[in-house]
């Protein structure tokens, strides 16, 4: 018997593959199915089932690719029309060798959420382990934000769901959740990615409210936030994703042909770092630092326009490519060869913006004549410490609140280390702010200095 987990980097994805002499079964698959078929080789066994716990809403799901090169069956809740695979139900048993899964109904998360309760039949019928999916995390529980209209009644669900039936099964059973720290299905995951239902009934934080109605209280009042892309997923995974080019789409491209591709409206992003961007950029494209593009890429491109990626590296592009693939954007036409060197030696215009040092920062915004201090982060970030007079406005929704922003003022933009502020000067650059300038450090350089810190008074 085995069980291996596949960690995806940038989403934070659990999925798992668990497999008993001859036959296994994959649990949440990613699109870059390459890691299960390598396992299953491995190991000797057929993937028999492959099973998605729910409807993703973060990365393309992978199950109809993994079906057509294994043969396998396709398992998922029956309260959504899903276009493809054969829906399940509550007490829906499943054999893999000498392993059993059994169906649990879980909704709350969404509504055709399951889970999987995993039983060794050599050892009788109390679970060894169950995969949560999106409902129970290491440290968190699922959100329950995507029925608005019904958010009481969804969190009612999702109560109903962990403490009436997995928290039944007892201490000893081993959580396999679909997600760890860093994801944006849920806030306050635990950095570890092992737990048992015993640790989580003692020590999560959402299971230790005192009733029903104190939990639904809890998970009503959080907030979470909706890229954009989740509503291109939720239709992908679905209908079914178009299927992916298996070949890497490893186009180098110089600076003229760069320049013709925009022309004809292609997007240019940036995936450099922001000491980088802020040195040279190209006018009008998006900083998107490849360590945030998995979680904000979401927010800003869009799926109609192809787009051209100016990496460090080449390892830096691959490694992109990847990312973007897993959340469908498929319409890449190349990458900058040679980099912003090529483009410098052409002739063609470049930008760049000022980066600000904390402790100068520090000094300017005690001046009468200060610049407007941009704090991009999470609504949650701000609150819990920002710098006295920052506004705040969370990176995702900057683009819908620019004309709340002077265009005759410098503005400085901030986060917590620098990453998501230079994607919002990138983003002010590309909307015609000229006096944009970028904090490098941000409120880590600031904590560093001993700077006043306040707390509350997010938009």
């Amino acid at each position: 018997m085995f069980l291996e987990k596949v960690k995806t980097p940038g989403i934070a994805h659990l999925s798992y593959i668990v497999g008993d002499s001859a036959e296994a079964a994959v649990v949440d698959p990613r699109r870059d199915i390459e890691v299960y078929l390598e396992t299953a080789a491995r190991e000797g066994t057929r993937i028999k089932h492959i099973f998605e716990t729910h409807r993703n809403e973060d990365y393309v799901v992978g199950s109809l690719e993994l079906a057509e090169r294994t043969g396998a069956s396709i398992h998922h809740g029956a309260r959504l029309p899903f276009e493809y695979g054969e829906p399940v139900a509550e007490g829906d048993l499943f054999e893999v060798g000498d392993l059993r899964l059994r169906v649990l109904e879980t909704p709350g998360h969404t509504m055709e959420s399951i889970s999987l309760v995993l039983t060794d039949q050599n050892y009788g019928e109390q679970p060894v382990g169950v995969f949560t999916g999106d409902a129970l995390f290491v440290g968190e529980v699922g959100r329950t934000d995507f029925f608005p209209d019904r958010a009481e009644e969804v969190a009612g669900m999702l109560y109903d769901s962990l403490f009436d039936k997995l928290l039944q099964l007892g201490d000893q059973t081993i959580i396999y959740p679909a997600h760890g720290a860093g994801s944006v299905c849920g806030d306050g995951m635990a950095s570890r990615e092992f737990s048992t239902i015993g640790h989580e009934r003692a020590n999560n934080p959402a299971l230790q409210e005192e009733n029903r109605e104190a939990f639904i209280k809890r998970k009503t009042g959080e907030l979470h936030y909706q890229p954009p892309y989740f509503r291109k997923m939720e239709e992908y995974n679905l209908k079914g994703a178009p299927q992916r080019n298996r070949q890497v789409d490893d186009v180098p491209l110089d600076a003229d042909a760069v320049a013709e591709a925009v022309s004809s409206g292609a997007v240019l992003v940036d995936l450099r770092s922001p000491e980088a961007y802020a040195g040279a950029f190209i006018p009008d494209s998006l900083a998107l630092p490849e360590p945030m593009l998995p979680a904000y890429g979401g927010y800003f491109l869009d799926y109609g326009k192809p787009l051209i990626l100016i990496p460090e590296n080449r390892g830096q592009f691959l490694n992109a490519l990847e990312h973007l693939s897993r959340l469908g954007y498929d319409q890449v036409l190349g990458y900058l060869d040679g980099g912003l060197h090529t483009w410098e030696t052409t002739g063609k215009p470049y930008g760049h913006i000022k980066a600000v040092h904390a402790a100068e920062l520090g000094d300017r915004l005690a001046q009468d004549d200060s610049p407007l201090l941009l704090d991009v982060r999470k609504k949650t970030e701000f609150e819990a410490g920002h710098l006295p007079g920052a506004r705040h406005v969370f990176l995702g929704y900057l683009p819908d609140r620019l004309d709340d922003l002077p265009k005759d003022k410098t503005i400085v933009t901030f986060c917590g280390s620098g990453q998501r502020a230079i994607i919002a000067a990138s983003i002010l650059r590309k909307n015609g702010f000229e006096s944009v300038e970028d904090c490098l450090g941000s409120m880590q350089a600031c904590k560093a200095l001993g700077f006043d810190i306040q707390q509350g008074g997010a938009d």
